[in-house]
């Protein structure tokens, strides 16, 4: 069993990066394997729209035919058992770099067909996990539709999907140094003694769940 994380956030240390690890931690406890990609450390783009993955008879077809950083990621994820994307909200949506590597891992396995299907070659089980600064109600108000999407997607390709979420995050070690007035730090600060440890607990339990699918 090889369970797989792909961070999706700049920061290698922070909220998202640390509730993947508990992620798997949780996958290891029921014997698997584990692995932490971070995407910042890899030179890639998104797709190119070269279509190569869709040509008849192709040598790439299924597969992202651009070589770059990002093609042994790509390579693996055929081989894992789990799959665990993690990232913070930024402007509305995930980040740029996550964004980027949807785009090059799911298309290749999309079919062009009536109704769209998946050649990826095994079923997954995978999760979502978020990070974001706004809280529950903010989230269902405004990203009820990328959540769905995201998880839809992921479904699709892969069989399985679910997510996992932290609201309210702590962004900053030291909110004087910033210009801020958006609430009160301490009571982010409050929170992250109080709940985010409950997250970490939540990545924990997902974790081992999905080393058990």
């Amino acid at each position: 069993m090889h369970v797989l994380a792909i961070n999706g956030s700049p920061r290698k240390n922070w909220n998202t990066a640390t509730l993947l690890r508990h992620a798997l931690e949780g996958a290891a406890s029921e014997g698997a394997e584990t692995e932490l990609v971070h995407l910042y450390d890899l030179e890639f783009k998104g797709c190119t729209s070269c279509f190569a993955c869709k040509l008849k008879g192709g040598k790439s077809y299924g597969k992202c035919a651009v070589r770059d950083g990002l093609t042994p990621i790509l390579e693996k994820i055929e081989d894992v058992d789990a799959l665990i994307l993690g990232s913070p909200i930024y402007f509305g949506n995930v980040t740029g770099e996550m964004r980027c590597f949807m785009e090059r891992l799911l298309f290749p396995y999309l079919t062009y067909t009536r109704p769209p299907s998946t050649i990826f070659p095994k079923k997954i089980p995978t999760a979502f996990v978020y990070t974001m600064n706004v809280s529950e109600q903010l989230m269902k108000e405004n990203y009820g539709t990328l959540v769905d999407a995201n998880e839809q997607v992921l479904t699709r390709m892969f069989g399985q999907a679910e997510s996992l979420f932290s609201f309210e995050t702590l962004q900053f070690e030291d909110y004087d140094k910033m210009v801020f007035s958006y609430f009160d730090p301490e009571e982010r600060r409050e929170r992250r003694k109080r709940i985010f440890p409950q997250d970490c607990r939540r990545a924990f339990e997902l974790g081992a769940r999905l080393a058990k699918s």
